[in-house]
């Protein structure tokens, strides 16, 4: 009989590599949602305990505060929040069933007329919150709260009477943009790239693209990104330097491959934007926050999130994380 031989172990990851010196960051810094998140994205992890410790930030409206968005403290429910929720139930694969159908009546029910999320509601007056979060006593319907929700409810394949009225006003925003600044236009991506109607929403991002480029919202190359002005959108006192613009590559646009806007870009403009993301990790493993320090919790709290996605986008387009 021949002697049967096991596969050998796969060899851990380099402690030179991103992957090891992020989580070490993650362990070192993160709060309990961030660290089991990476666990089940990047070491095997389950998915139960995201979802529980996600609770912790949960409301009985069915929305979510407690800073989960470090920027917005406090605990009551917010959009932004909430859309934070739903991102994470998305990388863990629960984004559905009754929890999603319970932050679909709270979305119902802070909706503008035109049924669209307010960024930010009156209710987060009284507890801090980044200066360059304005508060408004009556906020109107905003593309940049609205589309990243819509289109993640979509990507999942949940459908709730809310979608369609939020659905025409992202519709209605984008296709009648004019000028634009680089966070509106990754709200747009983000509703693009999963909305139903395929044929209607590769039109509209070929006409985006276009005005990304005419209006120079992308930093094409990173070696002379201090050559250009602030983006339009960004509030007063947000960025630490008059040139941190430069947090708005090709690879913020198109977070993966198959994202529509990958189209923008060209393949070196795309290479030189990855090879500055993967630069961009930090001595202790992490990547920065660009925005203006307000809070040393919500930049510690931010930061294991944004380390995150900048891994799980150098991964989408196959560099070697560890």
């Amino acid at each position: 009989m021949a002697e049967t031989r096991s596969s050998p172990a796969p060899a851990p990851p380099s402690a030179a590599s991103p992957l090891f010196r992020a989580e070490r960051f993650v362990w070192l810094t993160a709060r309990v949602l961030e660290q089991r998140l990476f666990a089940h994205l990047f070491l095997n992890g389950a998915a139960d305990p995201v979802e529980s410790a996600l609770d912790a930030y949960g409301n009985d409206d069915g929305g979510y505060g407690h800073a989960l968005e470090p920027d917005l403290r406090g605990p009551v429910s917010q959009p932004l929040h909430t859309a934070l929720a739903l991102r994470v139930l998305d990388r863990a694969g629960r984004c559905g069933g009754r929890r999603v159908e319970r932050v679909c009546r709270y979305l119902t029910s802070v909706s503008t007329p035109d049924g669209a999320l307010p960024a930010v509601r009156p209710a987060e007056r009284g507890y801090p919150t980044a200066p360059f979060v304005p508060v408004p006593d009556d906020p109107p319907g905003d593309l940049l709260a609205t589309g990243p929700v819509v289109g993640l409810l979509h990507r999942n394949e949940v459908w709730h009477a809310w979608l369609f009225r939020a659905g025409d006003f992202c519709w209605q925003r984008i296709e009648s943009l004019e000028a634009s600044h680089p966070y509106e236009v990754r709200a747009a991506v983000a509703f693009l790239d999963h909305v139903p109607d395929r044929t209607r929403a590769r039109a509209a991002a070929d006409r985006l693209g276009r005005l990304v480029r005419e209006r120079g919202l992308a930093v094409l190359d990173p070696d002379r990104r201090e050559d250009r002005p602030v983006a339009p959108g960004h509030a007063p006192g947000e960025h630490r330097f008059p040139h941190d613009f430069p947090q708005h590559f090709p690879h913020d646009f198109a977070r993966t491959p198959g994202s529509l806007a990958r189209a923008w870009f060209t393949d070196e403009e795309m290479a030189r934007s990855l090879d500055f993301l993967a630069d961009g990790q930090q001595e202790d493993g992490g990547w920065p926050v660009t925005r203006r320090p307000w809070s040393p919790a919500a930049v510690l709290e931010a930061r294991p999130m944004v380390t995150i996605e900048a891994l799980l986008t150098l991964r989408a387009y196959g560099r070697v994380i560890g």
